[in-house]
């Protein structure tokens, strides 16, 4: 083997550090939630899962905008969504309302965390394949966001997770079923942060950001909980879309098969 091959396998035996180091940072901050539930700091672990959130978010962007994109990368982001957003918000759920309710309690947890293992392996099997602007489905950080934000919420008004316990087996079962579903939802990877924008974009992310440090946890819950909701517009929208497509395709067929029975009637002899 040449001195140029074997350098080129000690790199591919290698990982990219950077791109990984925000992975990891999105699953301590997974792993910590749960230890903060099993302390008792509900708002501590809801604010750990948006942290996570907003590692996960980073460390696919960095791949990309370094070219250090890998097969162990993706594989490793997976399992780092697995716990930041499938057991960490199922956990927080049970140990801050769900446990009071005996075996419903966690039977939504699991069903929850089921749900967010069955999205991932969905999202990776149609990495290839899948339209990029739209999520099959409730994305896992949205879903986990929704559970988060409703506890921290919660905490913020100093209301027992044990008086809400209906509401969150509720909240946590439907955010699980979104998750599995077929309704679409926007992807937000079209988005070019690179390019250039009106003034007045910078102004509204400003006040934005203002927004959001008033009352975060409650800002932070609408803005998901709307995410949420709008799946069932977009996808109801496609629907009528595709609907109003085959009605206009099946007019031309008709339409077409008219022509040519006129024309073969024509050219019959008289």
């Amino acid at each position: 083997m040449s001195e140029m091959q074997a350098q080129k396998a000690k790199r591919n035996r290698g990982i990219y550090l950077l791109p990984n180091l925000f992975t990891t940072a999105a699953l301590f901050s997974g792993f910590y939630a749960v230890l903060a539930a099993m302390n008792g700091k509900f708002e501590h672990a809801a604010i750990a899962i948006f942290v996570a959130m907003i590692m996960d978010g980073l460390d696919g962007r960095v791949a990309r905008m370094t070219n250090t994109q890998t097969a162990f990368g993706a594989e490793y982001d997976s399992l780092s969504d697995m716990v930041a957003f499938g057991l960490a918000p199922a956990l927080v759920m049970y140990e801050w309302s769900l446990h009071s309710l005996g075996k419903l309690g966690w039977m939504a947890a699991f069903v929850y965390t089921v749900a967010a293992a069955l999205r991932l392996a969905r999202f990776n099997t149609q990495v290839g394949t899948a339209d990029k602007r739209y999520f099959q489905g409730l994305p896992s950080p949205a879903a986990a966001a929704i559970l988060a934000a409703s506890v921290w919420v919660a905490v913020d008004h100093e209301i027992a997770g044990t008086d809400l316990s209906i509401i969150a087996c509720i909240f946590t079962i439907t955010a699980g079923l979104l998750m599995v579903s077929n309704i679409r939802y926007y992807s937000f990877k079209e988005i070019d942060f690179k390019g250039k924008v009106p003034f007045i974009v910078v102004v509204a992310v400003a006040l934005g950001f203002s927004v959001v440090t008033v009352q975060p946890a409650l800002v932070l819950f609408l803005i998901f909980f709307f995410y949420a909701l709008s799946g069932f517009v977009m996808t109801l929208v496609y629907l009528k879309r595709r609907k109003a497509e085959r009605l206009v395709a099946a007019q031309r067929e008709s339409t077409a098969n008219e022509s040519k029975t006129e024309d073969s009637t024509d050219n019959q002899p008289g």
